[in-house]
């Protein structure tokens, strides 16, 4: 790459939107087919040569530290901002907004010396980061937003960015309705910021990139210019949103994205050392049976399927288009269809979450290692 880029990851965030997932882990490390979804945002940053890059942390940030270290695996290195004040003897998580985050590594050690890419943990992304990067410095940008067209009824999830006929944006709102919204273009979480565009945020304060900053360098007439780009972008941002994202990986519609496993027939791909009663299943793809998965005979199931390591699907069980997280164990003659079960809860594709044991559900299930 004729130009080098630094990268800055925002993981900050609380996740409260896809509640019971972020319970336990922070939301960039929601799995997909097994591997957090932030790597594969750091395996594509990778691909494109950044290899520094900045994460910034708060709710459960250790899940992240260890996981990810410093980087080396995938090439990179890797360094993280802790966000969190100390109360009442206790540490306790405080992010100070996505742009307040990159003002405080800033602050710090003054990491944002060039160009750099900055992206939300939480979503998948194929992006030509070379070709924006390009049309970033083509256009004498100091900050750039990358922006996807989306469906006038959604744009109340979404900031929508405004542009003039050169693509210089004049004005951007933070999820307004679809009689308020000025156009439908949706701002993806993906930007490319120049290090004067950091100097514009506030020290110690907490600050937003969407509805604070952006909204001033409109007001001061900077060169902030949105880029339309074709490219999958798939934000986790509810529930809903992930199942739909497992739903499309599954059925290859993401072409970097690989079944791990072995195919051993047209659409089933089977882990290492597992227990199926291959002869009194029905399987029909795409199916992904991770490790140590025990299938009984009876047992139905019909993808798009994700049966994570360890989970039993006892006999005369059906398990439709939903995912099982690791040591899951659907009981005899249950149907579990379009759900997300995991040993503790269940989350149905609207967001409607029960725990075991919840008398208005009629699903048992459970911990296979019980």
């Amino acid at each position: 790459m004729a130009t080098k880029l630094k990268g800055m990851i925002l993981a900050a965030g609380q996740g409260t939107r896809v509640r019971p997932l972020t319970k336990d882990i922070p939301k960039p490390m929601i799995p997909i087919l097994g591997k957090p979804v932030m790597e594969y945002l750091i395996e594509h940053l990778a691909r494109h040569g950044v290899s520094e890059i900045m994460i910034n942390v708060a709710h459960l940030n250790k899940n992240i530290e260890q996981y990810f270290g410093n980087g080396r695996r995938w090439g990179t290195e890797i360094g993280y901002s802790y966000e969190g004040v100390y109360d009442h003897g206790e540490l306790t998580p405080k992010p100070l907004g996505s742009a307040g985050g990159m003002r405080h590594i800033q602050d710090f050690g003054g990491f944002f010396d060039q160009t750099t890419i900055v992206m939300c943990g939480d979503a998948l992304i194929d992006l030509d980061i070379g070709a924006a990067l390009f049309e970033h410095k083509q256009k004498k940008a100091m900050v750039s937003v990358i922006t996807m067209e989306v469906p006038t009824a959604e744009v109340s999830n979404y900031g929508i960015v405004e542009t003039d006929q050169d693509g210089r944006v004049i004005s951007f709102q933070e999820k307004p309705t679809p009689q308020e919204a000025r156009s439908n273009l949706a701002s993806t979480g993906i930007y490319f910021f120049e290090p004067e565009a950091i100097a514009l945020i506030p020290s110690g304060k907490n600050f937003d990139i969407g509805s604070q900053l952006f909204p001033l360098l409109v007001e001061k007439g900077l060169p902030f210019y949105a880029q339309k780009r074709f490219y999958n972008w798939i934000d986790i941002g509810r529930i809903s949103d992930y199942w739909e994202v497992l739903q499309r990986v599954l059925r290859g519609e993401i072409s970097y994205m690989e079944m791990p496993g072995k195919e051993v027939r047209p659409g089933v791909w089977v882990g290492l050392n597992t227990n199926i009663d291959w002869d009194n299943v029905k399987i029909e793809g795409p199916v992904y049976i991770d490790s140590g998965t025990q299938i009984d005979a009876g047992a139905e199931i019909i993808g798009p399927c994700w049966i994570s390591h360890g989970s039993h699907i006892c006999k005369k069980a059906k398990v439709i288009r939903s995912v099982l997280f690791e040591y899951t164990r659907i009981s005899a003659d249950m149907t579990v269809s379009e759900m997300i079960v995991s040993p503790r809860y269940c989350v149905d594709r609207s967001g409607e979450t029960y725990y075991v044991g919840d008398d208005r559900c009629s699903l048992r299930w459970g911990d296979a290692r019980i």
